[in-house]
């Protein structure tokens, strides 16, 4: 006999992360992850490899340097920053500290699918809310809530739809929610949002102890093969935070490249608007094809085709063409794809790609 886990263990469906590769294909557009286009900043490639010589020493357990270049970047108080290997290390150890048998999490319909995954993990039983208009329902999810409740996730942006919900309802879901309960806003594309009605959950983590917000370095900085990722959170959850992560969880290559991303000049701006010009004539060039496209503000659009069949021939389509897009499959969205926005090249190619599928689909001969 073997050793057995929990039983729950057993029920989770691994998460699946983008293809990286297609069969038979020289050259392989990759839009499936949402990466940044451009790769990692300059300034991160040279420290990490400056970090060669030095991998035989354990990195800052701490991460000191990076968190107080997190706050010098954002306005942050540093002692208010925990680091972990991606956003969704913080996600579980969140999930772990705060959830167990017995409880419950809530997230919206079509959220981040690691939410449920780490909930099972700890055991807590996972509540999803209907959605409107592919949009996070605060009413729907403050209807799901009970004596239970031990977390609400909110992805803002959401992966994989991109709406936004601005920071005057996500206050009053706030304000709605028992005390005792842990808001934690994911704000992984935060940086691509351009609405002036958002705010990343900085103003609602100042203002009381029960809200988190996570951020990432694998979108706006390219650095998504380091796992690198962080949260600003109340002085009580740092404490739970730095008790119960790894001692060493962020390795010394990945805070040097980190702290060189955020100093890179121009990088930001440089980002930002090339992912506000391709969004739109992405979404424009989609549109005009007859391609339904969700707004986003994130840096990658939901493309719904209507139905499961035409979803699945766009998606051969570009394969055939070398272009990986995400299926949606996952997220109740079977009849879209996910596609993230590539450099000015790879966005005409899907743009060519698409176009042509859906001039000889039936429905649009």
């Amino acid at each position: 006999m073997s050793p057995r886990p929990r039983p729950e263990i057993l029920s989770i469906a691994p998460y699946v992360g983008g293809e990286s590769h297609l069969p038979g294909s020289n050259r392989v557009i990759k839009l499936s992850s949402n990466e940044g286009p451009f790769g990692p900043p300059p300034g991160a490639r040279a420290a990490y490899a400056a970090l060669a010589e030095q991998i035989h020493l354990y990195p800052d357990g701490h991460a000191t340097e990076l968190r107080r270049a997190i706050g010098r970047t954002f306005g942050l108080d540093p002692e208010r920053v925990v680091c972990g290997a991606g956003s969704d290390d913080l996600i579980y150890l969140l999930t772990l500290a705060y959830s167990g048998p017995g409880t419950e999490i809530i997230m919206s319909a079509h959220g981040f699918a690691i939410y449920a995954i780490a909930a099972q993990y700890a055991g807590a039983r996972t509540r999803k809310a209907p959605e409107r208009n592919l949009t996070a329902d605060i009413d729907a999810m403050l209807a799901l809530v009970s004596p239970a409740t031990r977390i609400v996730f909110l992805a803002n942006p959401n992966n994989p739809t991109g709406s936004m919900l601005p920071a005057a309802d996500v206050a009053r879901l706030r304000a709605a929610l028992p005390p005792d309960v842990l808001l934690v806003l994911d704000a992984a594309y935060a940086e691509y949002v351009e609405r002036p009605d958002y705010d990343p959950g900085v103003a609602l983590v100042n203002a009381a102890e029960n809200t988190v917000m996570t951020r990432t370095f694998s979108k706006v900085f390219g650095m998504g093969g380091m796992r690198l990722g962080w949260a600003y959170a109340p002085p009580p959850v740092v404490d739970v935070l730095n008790r119960v992560r790894a001692p060493f969880n962020v390795n010394a290559a990945a805070q040097a490249a980190g702290i060189a991303a955020l100093a890179e000049p121009g990088w930001l701006e440089m980002s930002r608007a090339h992912n506000r010009e391709w969004r739109r004539r992405l979404a424009d060039a989609l549109s005009e094809a007859g391609i339904r496209v969700w707004p986003s503000e994130g840096n990658f659009l939901l493309a719904d085709f209507g139905t499961t069949e035409r979803a699945r021939g766009a998606d051969a389509a570009l394969r055939a063409h070398g272009i990986i897009a995400r299926r949606t499959d996952g997220y109740g969205l079977p009849h879209c794809l996910r596609i993230s926005i590539g450099t000015a090249e790879e966005c005409e190619a899907v743009a060519e790609t698409l176009a042509a599928f859906m001039a000889h689909e039936p429905a649009h001969a």
